[in-house]
């Protein structure tokens, strides 16, 4: 069985981060480990608190898992420091990962920042380097592009201006009222555009968080890139269409839509 390891905060309300990624891989064929950045307290109406793994802890957490259970592919999202940044890609150096894909997680759905300002830096100086994808949105894109976008246009001009700059694949995502639910892949092949359809689903709770594992998962199971992005995209597409209603704010998903197990019934009147 392939295998995917997810670097990120924990969510206590389930809907992204490590709880998100979990339920992702799971459901898209790999085998989940995890290293845990940051305990959150949040829920679908903002985070309350955050509380960060320590570098040495976090440092254990990596060495755990890559000298036991190599995994086939890792998924980084949530580092609030940019301390623990360092750590993450000396660990990834040290043990030469492989498949990296960098979800740039600056704000929660809800507003929340979830990264300091100096982290930016080093995730874009020591992570962006050794990975294989980027996933920022259009905010994240307009960060670490320095360009405004508000077109299709745009977001080639900011895709290209990133994979320039940082010599890493990268799949801008659409939404925030530019280019409906159509992302943007921008690699060493050029532009390939992925086009959705905006589903009318408010609970986009972990949307992003889904998305980076899902494509993680696939490029563990030996697709590529294109192929990988595609997949991902119908799965999280699912996951919206499924409608779960769950939480006062933005919700969460329905990451198990597709799951037909016996077990995963419920009890018949």
């Amino acid at each position: 069985m392939k295998t995917a390891l997810t670097i990120a905060g924990s969510d206590s309300c389930g809907g992204a981060g490590i709880q998100a990624d979990i339920k992702t891989m799971t459901m898209n064929g790999v085998y989940a480990m995890s290293a845990i950045t940051a305990l959150t307290a949040q829920n679908t109406t903002g985070v309350r608190a955050i509380m960060e793994s320590t570098p040495e802890f976090l440092a254990a957490q990596l060495d755990a898992v890559f000298e036991d259970i190599f995994p086939d592919a890792v998924k980084i999202g949530m580092v609030s420091s940019s301390a623990l940044v360092e750590v993450i890609a000396d660990k990834l150096i040290q043990y030469k990962a492989k498949n990296i894909v960098a979800d740039p997680v600056m704000v929660a759905t809800s507003g929340s920042a979830l990264i300091k300002t100096d982290a930016i830096k080093t995730l874009t100086e020591r992570i962006f380097p050794t990975a294989t994808l980027v996933t920022p949105n259009i905010p994240e894109a307009q960060v670490l592009s320095g360009l405004d976008i508000k077109n299709k246009d745009d977001m080639q001009r900011a895709a290209e201006n990133i994979f320039g700059k940082y010599g890493c694949a990268v799949l801008l995502k659409g939404g925030h009222s530019v280019s409906d639910a159509s992302d943007l892949l921008c690699s060493e092949k050029g532009f390939e555009w992925f086009v959705g359809k905006r589903i009318d689903n408010p609970n986009t709770h972990g949307t992003g968080c889904t998305l980076s594992s899902a494509i993680a998962s696939n490029l563990a199971k030996g697709f590529d890139l294109g192929e990988s992005v595609g997949r991902a995209k119908q799965y999280i597409s699912g996951a919206l269409a499924a409608q779960l209603d769950l939480g006062k704010g933005s919700g969460p998903m329905a990451h198990a839509f597709d799951l037909c197990s016996m077990f995963a019934q419920e009890k018949q009147s």
